[in-house]
């Protein structure tokens, strides 16, 4: 149906991505997923786009910089309350399936789901206590939407952890859909329910929206996933290896918070320091460039099992190249997107309002910072899916003690530009280190541009 030089053209492409779609070998599941994922992100990057818009019109800078700051507090201490159990699945599930060990992988995934939920929930009793013992000394306008945001951490950290249990089995649509689409259409449907209804256009009702969207997304996301499972492992016996799991997932638990407070952290601190309204300014450009960050989250999410099960049967060779080419996957189309996105930058900084433009120049900031971490790949998981965690504690704790230096320094000084120095100079720090703590551990180059050299150099280091 289609023109010969089209077809021709388009020939190849076909040819390349047909085992990837139809394979049913580890590489061709991991670039599928890879694949659904990328496809996900991107659908999920324009909904947020537009949903933040959005919001952003229908509440105001000031309204909309308060629920922006409440908003990423609550997801990132949500995620942290799992104490990395959500990710140590991702690290077990492969080798239990491996192992045919059926106990073993109705324990995880039950303790996980029991574990997320109580966690988050004395999380969030203390952090209440906290807000009615000191709420004097916080502004008056975030007391409301910081009550709210507490309730949401239970059922965020329950979807973070059956988001792991679905990308350990590389159930993409499972894992990506519900967070990624689901949650901010249902936000989005109801703040405008809401409003249409007569309630007040601020940051309490957009709070409200979320917590209901959470909990709906989380609770459908829950029963789904236990139907599967159900259909996927027989019934039987369960085998609770608690100990063995916190020893692996509280390390990761350290190096996902260190990472995740490395990418929230300049949302926070602008948040401290300055305005709502300039929250709302630099959360607005910096999340516009983060459409970029989508490419390594793809790579990320199909690597991590590729990690696993090739440390599972102890192969080197394939860890390295599964590395190297990683990291092609996250800088190439990052560098690409990147460019688009800052090309159009003011004029998608303009659909959130005209107060929004301001944000523009810090676009080219973070792009460089954005591509210096795409440049050496999924560095960080493959140290912690090769049993390398305290190493990862003391990387991310040292990049975020750069990162908050930073912060701190710069933002006093330079406002809104200073913020984005700091967010582009720790992403920096961060891929700096990253790569010569892979250099040391496995004896290659793990860089987007690395190629037969580094197998060799790689060869020498591990040879037993």
């Amino acid at each position: 149906m289609l023109p010969s030089a089209l077809r021709h053209r388009l020939s190849p492409l076909v040819q390349r991505l047909a085992p990837a779609l139809s394979g049913n070998d580890a590489r061709s599941r991991a670039q599928r997923m890879a694949l659904i994922t990328f496809a996900i992100r991107i659908l999920s990057a324009a909904i947020a786009f537009v949903s933040q818009i959005v919001l952003a019109r229908l509440v105001g800078e000031f309204e909309y910089g308060v629920f922006i700051f409440v908003w990423v507090l609550a997801v990132l201490f949500g995620n942290l309350s799992c104490l990395g159990l959500h990710a140590a699945i991702i690290r077990f599930l492969p080798e239990y399936h491996t192992a045919a060990a059926l106990p073993e992988i109705r324990g995880l995934t039950t303790t996980a789901r029991i574990f997320a939920i109580v966690s988050a929930t004395a999380l969030a009793a203390v952090g209440g206590a906290g807000l009615w013992l000191f709420g004097s000394a916080i502004e008056s306008y975030y007391l409301v939407p910081l009550y709210l945001g507490l309730i949401t951490l239970p059922m965020i950290a329950l979807g973070d952890v059956m988001e792991g249990t679905a990308r350990a089995h590389s159930w993409a649509i499972a894992a990506m859909s519900p967070t990624y689409i689901v949650r901010p259409l249902l936000i989005l449907a109801f703040m405008l329910l809401a409003t249409t209804s007569g309630l007040p256009h601020n940051a309490t009702t957009a709070m409200t929206a979320a917590l209901a969207a959470t909990y709906v997304t989380t609770l459908a996301q829950f029963l789904a996933m236990v139907s599967r499972l159900g259909a996927h492992y027989v019934r039987g016996p369960m085998k609770v290896e608690l100990g063995r799991w916190l020893r692996v997932s509280v390390p990761i638990f350290l190096v996902d918070g260190f990472g995740f407070l490395l990418t929230n952290s300049d949302v926070v601190i602008v948040g401290l320091y300055l305005k709502p309204a300039d929250v709302a300014i630099y959360f607005a450009a910096a999340k516009t460039m983060a459409l970029v960050h989508f490419v390594m989250f793809a790579v990320k999410a199909a690597a991590g099992p590729r990690f696993s099960a090739a440390m599972a049967v102890n192969d080197r060779q394939q860890l390295a190249q599964i590395a190297i080419e990683s990291a092609r996957w996250s800088f190439w189309p990052s560098l690409v997107m990147g460019g688009a996105v800052l090309a159009a930058g003011r004029l998608l900084l303009s659909l959130f309002g005209p107060a929004f433009t301001a944000g523009a120049p810090l676009m080219a900031i973070l792009l460089a910072g954005i591509l210096a971490k795409a440049f050496v790949g999924p560095a960080e998981t493959l140290l912690t899916m090769a049993g390398r965690q305290k190493l990862c504690v003391l990387l991310y704790a040292a990049a975020l003690g750069a990162n908050i230096a930073l912060n701190v320094t710069l933002i006093p000084l330079f406002g809104l530009t200073g913020a984005a120095a700091a967010t582009a100079g720790a992403m920096l720090a961060e891929a700096a280190i990253l790569y010569l703590a892979v250099r040391r551990t496995f004896g290659f180059r793990l860089l987007a541009l690395a190629g037969a050299a580094s197998f060799n150099d790689r060869n020498e280091a591990i040879q037993p």
